[in-house]
């Protein structure tokens, strides 16, 4: 039973050389939002690898699970996979890799919880500091403004995105510098980034040793703030909302790391100021597809023997 060797070989060595070919590649600063699906493709390949390996071998350990999995198959696809020849390991192959799949939800679980109990309790920090007005209902406004000393705004995700900027940061932005902080914020709930965020950080915290998982905690985080940035130059230029950001994180120490994000201050400005073109269109569409393959080669992995057999 060799399948789910395989299977676990092929998602070691994409955790492995993944990572390293995205690290070594120039284009995700210039593409953010594909390097973000990138990403997204190689930690699907990871974890699909994990899931198909597991019910192979658990199909192979107990005859029970063989015979929901295979039991429209004919006899030659079950004899393909020669699962009654698995020996002893692929029982506690099976049990090990449902309890990282069962850890996993419990910590994906988790971020999200924890999530919604820091968002309420913004949202009930924000009706203090802005009440509402008689009549008004909680959640109706997009935008909410906020006495502050301290230049900020960012964004409450939840079934009713708020915007939110403090009065120091009106009086510090000029121009349509606030136009395109607010576009940034717009980027971020539009695009859904919290989930992306969350999903990251579940893996990053359930399975600290495993780096990959890290490394995608880092580039999400990293590469959301460059997406958000690009919404926004888009629309109001680069200088604009490179100026901005030095306005907003001036008081913090320009050369501080921006609040939230693992994206510094300094390194994102230069990007804006000083942009590398960007890669065309058809370029785009092939690493679109490329990634987009990737979870497919473990699939059709574990398809051979039984697309062999009918063969």
């Amino acid at each position: 039973m060799l399948v789910p060797v395989a299977l676990l070989m092929l998602g070691a060595l994409t955790a492995v050389v993944g990572p390293r070919l995205l690290a070594r590649a120039e284009w995700p600063e210039r593409e953010p939002v594909v390097a973000l699906w990138v990403w997204q493709c190689v930690i699907a390949t990871v974890l699909l690898c994990c899931a198909l390996s597991m019910t192979l071998s658990a199909a192979a350990a107990w005859q029970a699970v063989r015979g929901q999995l295979f039991a429209p198959a004919p006899q030659g696809v079950v004899e393909a996979y020669a699962l009654s020849a698995a020996g002893p390991w692929a029982a506690a192959t099976a049990v090990a890799l449902a309890l990282g799949g069962v850890w996993t939800a419990a910590m994906l679980s988790r971020e999200v919880f924890r999530a919604r109990v820091r968002r309420r309790a913004r949202r009930a920090e924000l009706l203090v500091r802005s009440p509402l007005l008689p009549g008004e209902e909680p959640g109706t406004d997009r935008l909410v403004v906020l006495e502050g000393e301290r230049p900020d705004a960012w964004w409450l995700p939840g079934t009713a995105p708020q915007l939110v900027i403090t009065t120091a940061a009106l009086r510090r932005l000029k121009g349509r510098q606030l136009d395109a902080v607010l576009a940034h914020e717009q980027g971020h709930a539009q695009a859904r980034h919290d989930w992306l965020l969350h999903c990251s950080g579940a893996l990053a915290n359930g399975f600290p040793q495993v780096r990959v998982f890290a490394s995608f905690r880092d580039e999400m985080h990293r590469l959301v703030e460059l997406a958000a940035d690009d919404v926004a130059s888009r629309r109001f230029g680069r200088l604009t909302i490179a100026l901005a950001l030095v306005e907003l994180n001036e008081h913090r120490g320009v050369f501080g790391p921006c609040p939230g994000t693992m994206a510094e201050v300094p390194q994102r400005v230069q990007r804006l100021l000083s942009p590398l073109p960007r890669l065309t269109a058809g370029c785009r569409l092939r690493l679109t597809a490329a990634a987009a393959l990737v979870p497919v080669v473990p699939v059709l992995i574990a398809f051979v023997p039984g697309l062999s057999a009918l063969g």
